[in-house]
């Protein structure tokens, strides 16, 4: 297995002269580095490792196993193991040849095309894919810095803000509330702050039937709104207050002393306080200069190339691409195409043109979900919506069952999609 670890990779730093001798006789094939083991890059390196002609494929992600956001609030309420949600990096070293280094990319230096790793090495690179994910913009909220999310979880980032989250939940007495606070656009999974308290609002009526839970939005509008507070009235009566942002104002500080939230003229406190907060890519695309002034990275809609830097690649969360959502499986398709992409530029495979769709399936209740298909089209050098089918207000109880099933099952091919 093609596995290493920081300390094993020491004796890289020079790996560019050493295989000089096989070299005259067979020309290396071009190398691709990939920063990120999440749906995106993990996916990229999976596509690139697969194709007929071949390509050196470096996969740099710190952790030694993946937990995914997506599903995660399912854990949350009880739903499914932690264990359940959590992927290794085996059977891409193993079935497809990657190299996959643990360790952390500290910086980029597109002008050597190298990327220098936190124990020192330096891997070089032909092409270079950035797949960060996201980060929270400092002094966004007065208060909530890292000692804070310690007692007011984010839990956006999957791991163990997940387990704390669910931890003070599993805590927290009957009659208590609980407060999400949901960012304004764009963020990571739009649906997801609402998912969450409808999975919470299931465990609650199992557990602690007295409780209550508010959604402190910085919008006047959400994804999928109708279908959301519909599954409420029908599930959960009066258990969840939904209070956008012209109602409440925008959240401006925090006490982690008395577990409170304020605005500039409310205060809301909460037993068990979720604040999800404002994000932007991750710092390592920042620092590289590949984030303009929104704090997301601008990339060619087609190949997924940064316009700021050649021969770099960013796909996931921290794009700037028109209308798609910042969800997993536009990841996963982004991956492809920008796969796809490199492996023509590189190694003279055919073009293909990118197939560029989101899946999403949201859970109302344990028996009842809902999902969404959109398809993308590139026009004019922008993406844009093609096709949109949504679940419909009116489905039998049969339906919305049966795309639970459904989901489960789609969780499982699309983690073999994404992982091998």
């Amino acid at each position: 297995m093609k596995t290493l670890t920081r300390r094993g990779l020491a004796g890289l730093a020079g790996a560019s002269c050493l295989p000089a001798a096989r070299a005259a006789t067979r020309p290396a094939a071009p190398r691709v580095v990939v920063i990120g083991g999440g749906a995106g890059g993990a996916t990229v390196a999976r596509y690139l490792a697969m194709n007929d002609k071949p390509l050196d494929v470096t996969l740099v992600e710190p952790k030694q196993r993946y937990t995914t956001c997506f599903f995660s609030n399912l854990y949350l309420a009880g739903l499914r193991s932690f264990e359940s949600l959590t992927r290794g990096y085996d059977a891409l070293a193993d079935r497809y040849g990657i190299q996959v280094v643990h360790d952390h990319a500290a910086a980029i230096d597109p002008a050597a095309k190298t990327v220098r790793l936190g124990g020192g090495a330096s891997l070089p690179y032909d092409r270079l894919v950035v797949a960060p994910g996201i980060a929270f913009r400092d002094g966004a909220i007065a208060g909530y810095d890292d000692a804070a999310m310690q007692i007011m979880p984010h839990a956006w980032m999957a791991g163990p803000q997940t387990l704390l989250l669910r931890s003070q939940l599993e805590a927290m007495p009957d009659g208590g509330v609980f407060v999400i606070a949901a960012p304004a656009d764009p963020f990571r999974c739009p649906p997801g702050p609402y998912e969450r308290a409808s999975l919470v609002a299931a465990y609650f009526r199992q557990h602690k039937p007295r409780s209550k839970i508010q959604i402190l939005d910085a919008k006047d509008t959400f994804f999928e709104q109708e279908l959301f507070q519909d599954g409420w009235n029908r599930h959960y009566p009066g258990m969840i207050e939904w209070l956008p942002n012209q109602f409440i104002g925008t959240i401006e500080s925090v006490d982690v002393k008395d577990r409170s939230i304020r605005t500039a003229d409310q205060t809301f406190k909460a037993d068990v306080i979720n604040l999800i907060p404002p994000q932007l890519a991750a710092g390592l695309a920042r620092q590289a200069g590949l984030a303009d002034e929104t704090g997301w990275c601008p990339v060619d809609p087609a190949t997924y190339e940064s316009t700021l830097h050649r021969d770099i690649h960013l796909v996931g969360d921290a794009v700037s691409v028109g209308i798609m959502p910042k969800s997993a499986y536009v990841a996963n398709s982004q991956a492809k195409a920008c796969a796809f992409a490199i492996a023509s530029a590189l190694i003279g495979s055919e073009p293909v043109r990118p197939f560029l769709y989101n899946t999403c399936y949201t859970f109302l209740a344990p028996d009842d979900a809902v999902s969404d298909a959109i398809s993308f089209r590139i026009a004019s050098g922008k993406t844009e919506i093609a096709e949109i089918l949504m679940s419909k207000l009116d489905q039998s109880p049969a339906e919305r069952a049966a795309a639970v099933r459904e989901a489960n099952g789609w969780y499982d091919a699309f983690t073999r999609d994404i992982f091998g």
